[in-house]
């Protein structure tokens, strides 16, 4: 019997240090990852879910959509076409026909607006500007003919048709930019990667030439935060953001549309009369009214500084509870006031 446990005891044991050196090797593998010091270890790691950005992948949708929109369209007639189809011929007729992209360059650059006047998750700077180069691609196309047209009236080598493209092809163009830009989205999501230690919450980025680390010491955190979206609260994520003492997590927002400058026709001169100026300095009390702009603090999830739109968020919630209690102040006060107690009372 003795020989038989034996037996059945040794590989337990090697399964137990197969265990231990496979985590070992993941915890220097994540030690590395997230720059950590000596004797921190990895509590936690988190990374964007795959629908955090689904308004990106949403907005590449409409973009495919637009284009095979005018693709048909320029196909069909007005007799055959209707709903969307028909808007998009009206919108080609009145732009100038078939031969000028100008309606789908309108439409475009509509879509652009809107999608940076909304402040939504879409709107980032390269977002809009990506937007910009898709809804200009077809006057940069057209701008070569021009081009070609305008020099041939005088010279005998016109400049033009250095563009090997006669007119702006929607399926392709379409097809190509929107899947560069799927791709970049979800490269972009996956460039992400949150780590709860044993010291410290750490927020990694790295996403082509752009790098970002930042450290926060569980001491730092004042309020812990979870913001769950309609969409998040459908497919099970949340986005967890720390605030900390030094205004991590805060961004200042002007609301108001604010005007620059002077406002025309309020400006007083020399020879306007005592009437004059006081109806001048009403109404730009009133066009002040109106157009006041403030500066707010508002707590703007960024994934860069929070966990956004993460699975499980409440584990992760729980865990940065459980350090941040462990490392306050009050917590150090009761321990030391422990510690005396009990020195006292072994005196």
């Amino acid at each position: 019997m003795s020989e038989e446990s034996d037996a059945t005891e040794e590989p337990k044991t090697d399964v137990h240090t197969t265990d231990e050196a496979k985590q070992e090797a993941e915890q220097a593998r994540l030690a590395k990852a997230f720059r950590l010091i000596a004797g921190e270890e990895v509590l936690l790691t988190k990374r964007p879910s795959t629908f955090a950005f689904l308004g990106m992948y949403l907005l590449g949708i409409l973009v495919l959509a637009i284009h095979f929109v005018f693709d048909n369209a320029n196909s069909l007639s007005s007799e055959d076409s209707s709903g969307f189809m028909k808007i998009a011929l009206t919108i080609i007729d009145i732009s100038g026909g078939e031969d000028w992209p100008f309606g789908f360059v309108f439409v475009m650059l509509f879509i652009t607006w809107m999608n940076r006047l909304v402040n939504a998750s879409t709107s980032g700077r390269w977002v809009t500007i990506g937007l910009l180069i898709i809804s200009l691609t077809p006057v940069v196309i057209q701008l070569d003919d021009v081009l070609f047209w305008i020099t041939d009236l005088w010279m005998d080598e016109p400049i033009g048709n250095f563009i090997p493209l006669d007119s702006y092809n929607y399926v392709l163009f379409g097809l190509g930019y929107v899947g560069v830009f799927m791709a970049l989205t979800f490269y972009y999501q996956r460039s992400f990667n949150y780590a709860v230690t044993s010291d410290a919450v750490i927020f990694e980025h790295s996403f082509l030439l752009s790098r970002s680390h930042r450290r926060i010491l569980f001491d730092r955190i004042s309020e812990v935060m979870v913001e769950r979206t309609p969409v998040g609260t459908l497919f099970g994520f949340a986005t967890v953001t720390i605030l900390t003492d030094s205004g991590v997590g805060i961004v200042e927002e002007n609301t108001g549309p604010g005007i620059a400058g002077a406002i025309p026709g309020t400006t007083e001169r020399e020879g306007d009369s005592t009437a004059e100026k006081a109806g001048k300095g009403i109404l730009r009390s009133m066009i002040g009214l109106l157009t006041y702009q403030r500066t707010i603090r508002v707590v703007r999830p960024d994934p860069k500084h929070c966990m956004y739109n993460i699975r499980n968020w409440e584990k992760a919630k729980a865990l940065l509870n459980e350090k941040h209690k462990e490392h306050s102040q009050s917590n150090l006060l009761r321990d030391l006031k422990d510690t005396i107690v009990a020195t006292s009372e072994e005196n």
